[in-house]
């Protein structure tokens, strides 16, 4: 068998009274076919966990420590752990030992079989010991999994949890920007749109209270719900993606036709009315989109984008204009002809943004004609 070095990066903020005893848990996984790094990131402890980390390196030659001058967060010291990182593989381990060493040993199997590109642990998908905690912070912690789940199109049990494995190789090719603990739901947004072979097995979890030191709180989890909409939103599946709009697209919609009814009333034509009202809807709707759900330039440079752009609203713009003005002809009251209208331009205006101007590809499991292993 292949010796396999694994690298645990352990993000460190006022762990004094556990810190020694994780990393003597760790050091205990070695054996001949599984050698250990350690990266200790003390995220400018105010206790004594910096003093601890630096006599554990001392003692320990797999151990390592890289200190922070101001605190930034959970996802900056993975940040920081993982471009300290050499190992083959690479796995956040917290220092609080919510989460059992032991478990890591079988997590790298399937990457060791080169069956596995990540590694998820569940704290959901075991019969291992398991604390019994916050019903309130279960429930939270599935509607996240849930919603993730939907725009990436993977099918984890357990999103949030901390175990996540990797291949070293895997994480150069992705940039992480969450300096707390939205990292979780950034990291897998980002590794479902490399479509990799993503695997999760069941985990032991000893999770603390607020009173033992738990640090997670409410504004984490409202973090997490925009992380995962704003990391997944232009690469999820179509479907998710048309309900997504439809709050883009029908926000633009409402203002189209209430500018078109107001207008109406100010004594515009309906030949001017309804043009002007589109093109002012138009140009909301082009900033929602680049500001809340499809990546601005995913492929075309500026001129072409907004080419496209302005094409695909003329055709949707003489379209609206014209199915307005048809209804209208045959005596259809102008909030119904208006709202047709918008219905119709709702639909071609996503095809549009979805296929012409930002066109990507979704996000999701792995494919083999896509891996390029």
């Amino acid at each position: 068998m292949t010796r396999m070095t694994l690298s645990l990066v352990i993000p460190c903020f006022n762990e004094e009274q556990t810190l020694a005893r994780c990393v003597e848990r760790v050091l205990a996984i070695a054996d001949e076919h599984l050698g250990l790094e350690l990266i200790i990131v003390d995220d400018a402890s105010t206790d004594g966990s910096l003093g601890v980390a630096r006599q554990l390196a001392l003692a320990h030659p797999e151990v390592r420590v890289v200190a922070h001058e101001r605190n930034q967060g959970k996802g900056a010291s993975v940040r920081t752990g993982f471009a300290h990182a050499t190992g083959d593989v690479v796995v956040v381990q917290d220092a609080d030992l919510e989460y059992d060493p032991a478990d890591l040993k079988r997590m790298v199997g399937p990457l060791r079989r080169d069956e596995a590109d990540v590694v998820f642990g569940s704290r959901f998908l075991t019969t291992s010991v398991h604390r019994v905690l916050y019903f309130w912070h279960s429930l939270g912690n599935s509607f996240l999994t849930l919603l993730s789940n939907m725009l990436t199109d993977l099918n984890l049990t357990d999103m949030e949890c901390g175990y996540k494995m990797f291949r070293r190789d895997v994480l150069q090719r992705i940039t992480l920007e969450e300096p707390r603990f939205g990292f979780e739901p950034e990291i897998v947004a980002k590794l479902a749109q490399l479509r990799l072979r993503i695997y999760e097995m069941g985990v032991s979890y000893r999770g603390r209270t607020y009173a033992e030191g738990k640090k997670i709180g409410a504004k984490d989890g409202f973090r997490a719900l925009y992380c995962i909409l704003h990391y997944n939103a232009s690469r999820a599946p179509m479907p998710i993606q048309f309900l997504l709009y439809l709050f883009v697209g029908g926000f633009a919609a409402v203002v189209n036709l209430g500018l078109f009814l107001g207008l109406l009333w100010a004594g515009w034509t309906v030949n001017a009315a309804a043009p002007a009202a589109f093109i002012a809807a138009a140009a909301l709707n082009y900033v929602l989109c680049v500001l809340l759900l499809f990546r601005h330039k995913a492929r075309w440079n500026s001129a072409a984008e907004v080419g496209l752009l302005v094409a695909i609203v003329g055709a949707v713009g003489w379209m609206d204009w014209r199915v307005t003005q048809a209804l209208m002809d045959t005596g259809t009251p102008a909030l119904v002809a208006k709202s047709a209208a918008n219905f119709l331009g709702l639909t071609l205006n996503f095809l549009g943004r979805r296929f012409i101007v930002f066109p990507e590809r979704s996000a999701g499991p792995w494919k083999p004609q896509e891996s390029g292993r």
